[in-house]
């Protein structure tokens, strides 16, 4: 890391001054006692020095509508555990529709599918739909607490169902269509749902997927429905005993929003699952809409004007991050369909036919364009995009270089890095700072985010746990299914007690910006020297003849360490000697020299989760000789068929 580098973007002084957070800074010096000056770092300071002041004033700058008070901010600050602002009631459906009354002939949603033909969805529709769905639900018994679910891809219509659901108190739960009937089951079986809204197929990649065979499944094997929606994307006819969408969402009701506690259920995510039942991470009605309208309407930047795009599905907390860019009266852009259909460039079609000025998307597919040869400047006016933000695996150095030259040189490049676990971003986009390349911008406010070393002391410029030392609102209430808070409690709190350790490898820079080196419970570590898998991908993968690759490091019996590559090549290219001493060579001079693999292996493809993280741990358990069926949830796997070479390298090896 050099001592100083030079930022390859920074805001000019007319964008700071015009930007939300700049605003909101200079109103809460006014009236809440923070800092003037000092920009974002003193801002920062104030936000986790004064947490309870500082969320009182999210609260009171975003006019969020309490229809009970508060009787203080934070009740109890242990983790976990934290209770936000109790005796507060309130309902995040309302709040997401607010922007209807002011805007109601403008469009709320942009729905795009593989036609990539923008059709919208006006706020006064959205509305009505909701308020007719969510009477419906009430007629169907569905009352706060119950868990309603959603087998759908990304389309109006699930925006429809979240609300409405929430609208009515109940608890949202979503998986999106590709996922198997095995994976879906391992999910919502644990929540148990009274409603099932499904479609009956999908469109990906220019071919349609029927899906009924898959849903008769579900419905067998959820006992606790009482009722199941049907939209027929594909045209086909309802299954005996479903109910149609159309005559659910046909009525006039005005929306009759359920005031309940800050602390209500509002959503279940799920964590991946590789290596067990995905945990079920519940969410607060209270806790996500403080921390989307903090996370999209300062750190992003949103406001009315805006038209927000990210690439995702709803099997991906990012789909629920999205959606929440209605708080902000923000326009959203929900594209169903392959990202990369008819070809690779085909996202940054949708950011110009949508006139995106967020658009967000995967790292992955960010390093794909650049391998593809896509020229989105060239190609599309992207003239409206103000920001790209990146998320789902740290964003290599080339990544943000390829940006700032293909897209624009005035371009801000937001890599962001948060959880599942939070439904929000611990660091990542602030319009205020500079971009340094392969640097998120810095730690998000109110987020006392740290790096420590394995005794809990402090580090700087230096790789460290990811710790984060004080509640967020959107830290889960608790885990369903996890009556004494166990398994809550180990999956964050076992190493530093009442601290969140989330499993990153990260280095706080003396800048303030942060990197992310990958998961820490997947470290490599010769020799003592321990280094994320992320940095390995980043030199290997500029290799034109690496398609993907997957490095792991396995402690043996005898003390030794084995460190196999396992790379899967471009279409043509040939692991030869040549290939070989290239890669071992780029590690040498770009990494250390301690970190060249012991064996290079050529694989078939690599294992992702169903949300296209690549999957370390489960593989290292299957080289240790680990079975199948107990090393990997096969449900969470998007090609369990590539395991099987894994396994039959650690038989041959044994």
């Amino acid at each position: 890391m050099t001592a100083n580098p030079q930022p390859l973007w920074q805001p000019d002084p007319q964008r700071i001054a015009q930007a939300r957070i700049t605003r909101f800074q200079a109103w809460a010096a006014e009236h809440h006692g923070a800092p003037a000056e000092g920009g974002y770092p003193a801002l920062h300071r104030w936000s986790v020095d004064q947490l309870e002041t500082f969320w009182k004033a999210v609260t009171e700058w975003f006019d969020v509508r309490f229809s009970t008070p508060y009787t203080r901010v934070l009740g109890d600050r242990a983790m976990p555990g934290a209770q936000w602002f109790p005796g507060a009631t309130l309902n995040y459906a309302e709040h997401a529709l607010r922007a209807a009354a002011d805007r109601a002939d403008e469009p709320a949603l942009l729905h795009v599918d593989e036609t990539h033909e923008p059709r919208p969805v006006t706020w006064s529709e959205l509305r009505r739909q909701v308020g007719s769905l969510a009477a419906e639900l009430r007629a169907l018994g569905v009352r706060p607490g119950d868990r309603v679910s959603g087998y759908l891809p990304n389309i109006p219509q699930a925006v429809v169902a979240l609300l409405a659901t929430a609208a009515v108190g109940a608890v949202w739960t979503s998986c999106a269509p590709d996922f198997g009937a095995r994976s879906v089951l391992d999910r919502f079986q644990q929540v148990e749902p009274v409603v099932l809204f499904t479609v009956d197929g999908y469109r990906y990649g220019g071919k349609e997927h029927d899906r009924r065979e898959t849903v008769a499944e579900l419905r067998r094997e959820l006992p606790t429905l009482r009722a199941v929606v049907h939209i027929p994307l594909l045209g086909s006819e309802a299954p005996e005993g479903a109910l149609e969408w159309s005559a659910l969402t046909a009525g006039d009701a005005e929306p009759v929003f359920e005031q309940v506690p800050f602390g209500h259920p509002l959503w279940v995510l799920y964590s991946s699952g590789t290596t067990g039942l995905p945990k079920a991470i519940v969410q607060s009605q209270g806790g996500i809409l403080v921390e989307h309208l903090k996370q999209l309407g300062l750190h992003c930047d949103l406001g009315p004007e805006d038209r927000f795009f990210w690439y995702t599905s709803t099997g991906w907390m990012m789909w629920n991050f999205l959606v929440s860019g209605l708080l902000t009266g923000t326009t959203i852009v929900l594209y169903d369909g392959s990202p990369g259909y008819p070809d690779t460039g085909a996202q940054w079609r949708v950011a110009e036919r949508t006139g995106a000025t967020l658009y967000g998307t995967s790292a992955a597919y960010v390093m794909a364009c650049r391998k593809a040869g896509v020229h989105p400047a060239r190609d599309h006016d992207l003239s409206t995009v103000k920001c790209v933000a990146t998320t789902g695996s740290p964003l290599p150095p080339d990544g943000f270089r390829w940006l700032h030259d293909a897209v624009r040189d005035d371009l801000w490049i937001a890599s962001v890095s948060g959880g599942t676990d939070v439904c929000s971003c611990f660091a990542g986009a602030v319009p205020t700072l500079p971009v340094y390349t392969g640097e998120l911008q810095a730690p998000g406010l109110g987020t006392d985010l740290q790096s420590w070393d394995p005794s809990g002391k402090p580090l700087v410029d230096e790789v460290g746990e990811l710790v984060v030392t004080n509640p967020m609102p959107s830290m889960p209430i608790h885990f369903w299914n996890d009556p004494d808070g166990r398994r809550y409690h180990d999956s964050y709190f076992d190493t530093y007690p009442g601290v969140w350790r989330h499993g990153d490898w990260i280095t706080v820079t003396a800048r303030g910006t942060v990197v992310i080196h990958g998961r820490s419970d997947s470290t490599l570590n010769r020799q003592g020297v321990r280094m994320g898998s992320a940095d390995i991908y980043e030199v290997v993968e500029r290799l034109p003849e690496i398609k993907e690759s997957l490095v792991i490091g396995i402690e043996q019996p005898d003390g030794g360490y084995w460190m196999p590559l396992f790379v899967h090549l471009a279409p043509g290219a040939v692991l030869d000697e040549a290939l070989l001493n290239r890669v071992k060579q780029a590690i040498r001079e770009q990494l250390s020299p301690r970190h060249i693999p012991d064996e290079i292996i050529e694989v078939p493809g690599i294992p992702h989760t169903l949300t296209g993280k690549r999957i370390e741990v489960p593989v290292k358990r299957l080289l240790q000789g680990t079975p199948l069926e107990k090393a990997v949830n096969p449900g969470s796997i998007d090609n369990l068929a590539l395991l099987g070479f894994y396994e039959e390298l650690a038989r041959k090896r044994t």
